[in-house]
């Protein structure tokens, strides 16, 4: 049994996405709607997640774009003001996301108390935003120091954006991350968010790393949920939670109430 059991209370989890508006210092932050607009924008989308039944929540600051890969501090502490306000609303597990900075994610769970982090932490890439270089073994001795050790580190290992620098197949980068890294999970993405991850690419990683949680990362649908969710251990879902499945819009509860109802009738 892998450990969603105890951190998510359930196999199969459905992690759902709560995406934040832009934030201070980001290009298309509103400063006329400031941070108050944030945060009730955020709780909106929040509560819909979780009325709607989802098995645990990931906060993100989505709306950053284009992203860094070495965050502000001001994102860091515009996130943790709006999880604080949210705090008292919780009830599911939830895990924090911020792009694409593998420190800043941990600094946000030590401070937030996150059961786990999504995040690229190893490999090297070239993507929208440049170069894009990791240091898993700094990453896991900051955590070591932050107290974090017990935070789930959840690798995205096919970046959406971006692809590895060297031509290395799906196989042997989940081998060899797993042996290097010991990831808690593995995150399998399309290209962009809300695009569909590819089923025989998921099946690969799966079965390369059968000991390992493995999540479908991008483009789960009402759809193909069965589907994905009868090779991967869980899913991470944000798009199509959202009114009409567009990705700019607000979380729409009937579409998520409908997408858990079938997730559930599935682990039936």
């Amino acid at each position: 049994m892998s450990w969603l059991k105890d951190v998510i209370g359930t196999e199969k989890a459905v992690i759902a996405m709560c995406h934040f508006k832009a934030l201070p210092g980001d290009p298309q932050y509103d400063k006329n709607k400031g941070m108050e607009w944030v945060v009730e924008k955020a709780r909106e989308d929040f509560l819909a997640l979780q009325e709607g039944g989802v098995d645990a929540v990931m906060f993100s600051n989505e709306f950053s774009l284009p992203y860094l890969t070495d965050v502000r501090k001001e994102t860091v502490a515009a996130m943790g003001r709006v999880i604080g306000e949210l705090k008292a609303l919780i009830r599911i597990p939830y895990g924090v996301d911020v792009l694409w900075d593998p420190y800043a994610s941990i600094d946000l769970a030590a401070a937030t108390g996150a059961k786990f982090v999504r995040e690229i932490f190893s490999g090297v890439y070239a993507s929208d935003f440049g170069l894009w270089n990791t240091n898993f073994g700094a990453v896991v001795r900051h955590q070591r120091e932050t107290g974090a050790e017990n935070v789930k580190l959840m690798f995205n290992i096919v970046p959406e954006a971006a692809r590895y620098l060297a031509d290395r197949n799906i196989k042997d980068i989940a081998k060899s991350t797993v042996f290097n890294c010991k990831p808690d999970a593995l995150c399998v993405s399309g290209l962009t968010a809300g695009a569909q991850t590819d089923t025989q690419v998921l099946r690969d990683v799966k079965d390369t790393v059968p000991d390992t949680v493995v999540f479908a990362n991008t483009g789960c649908k009402i759809g193909n949920i069965e589907k994905q969710l009868s090779i991967a251990d869980g899913a991470v879902v944000g798009t199509t939670f959202k009114k009409d499945g567009i990705f700019q819009n607000q979380v729409d509860k009937e579409r998520v109430a409908a997408f858990m109802d079938k997730v559930k009738k599935f682990r039936e």
